[in-house]
């Protein structure tokens, strides 16, 4: 079987604690790289960008450091610490998995170079990106959004705590409904959050499809990058 276009999926931080003061549980962390293993393959590879939040947002900063930029650095910094709970995550459950990020840093993090990373996609390893797009004022979103383009994925798998796009916010509109499809310009026309305003306008300028899922739910992560995935999907 020929192998198909990578998949990205987008991990926020906070899918990898539990509740109360630790950043990193464990049993989260195992959790998620078990359901990434277990959706990649050899004919489906896997690209993972992860957020940092469940440590810190340099947005929480704001107006508390010499210049803006520093917080954004701060939480780059905390994108990496969880990329290599990740890598470390799939490599102890038999997996093969790589951190890469804009700049190397030793036993951290390979630089991005893209034929390395498509060349160990092919080999079916998992390669992590942490350290954000490398560039302060943009999100992990936005580096999704870039480096699924970059590697020619096959559609951006956005992990949310909500199972999809709905016609109003589901925790407070019993009436709101979920849409299984919508094009760019339907979700523009409906406002509807599914990225920053910069990550998806680069998913619709390079026709890369975003799925919204919620990941979770035992086993979405797995589901999300089969057959028949869950979720709602934007796309042309």
């Amino acid at each position: 079987m020929a192998q198909r276009a990578p998949l990205l999926l987008k991990v926020s931080g906070e899918a990898l604690k539990a509740s109360g003061d630790s950043i990193l549980q464990a049993e989260m962390v195992d959790r998620v790289c078990g359901e990434i293993i277990a959706g990649a393959s050899a004919e489906q590879p896997v690209a993972v960008v992860v957020g940092g939040g469940n440590i810190m947002r340099g947005a929480s900063l704001a107006g508390g450091t010499e210049y803006p930029a520093v917080g954004d650095y701060m939480g780059m910094l905390a994108t990496l610490i969880n990329a290599l709970a990740l890598r470390d995550g799939i490599r102890r459950q038999g997996g093969s998995s790589e951190v890469v990020a804009a700049h190397a840093i030793p036993n951290v993090a390979h630089r991005y170079e893209r034929d390395q990373v498509m060349r160990w996609l092919e080999a079916g390893t998992i390669v992590v990106f942490g350290g954000g797009t490398g560039h302060p004022f943009f999100t992990t979103d936005t580096t999704a959004a870039l480096r699924g383009a970059e590697i020619g994925a096959a559609a951006v798998l956005k992990g949310s705590s909500v199972d999809g796009v709905y016609s109003a916010d589901p925790r407070k509109d019993a009436s709101a409904t979920r849409f299984d499809h919508l094009s760019f310009d339907q979700a523009v026309a409906g406002r509807y959050a599914i990225m920053d305003q910069t990550a998806f306008a680069l998913c619709r300028e390079r026709h890369l499809p975003i799925r919204v899922f919620d990941m979770t739910e035992a086993g979405a992560i797995t589901a999300a990058l089969g057959d028949n995935p869950p979720g709602t999907l934007i796309s042309d």
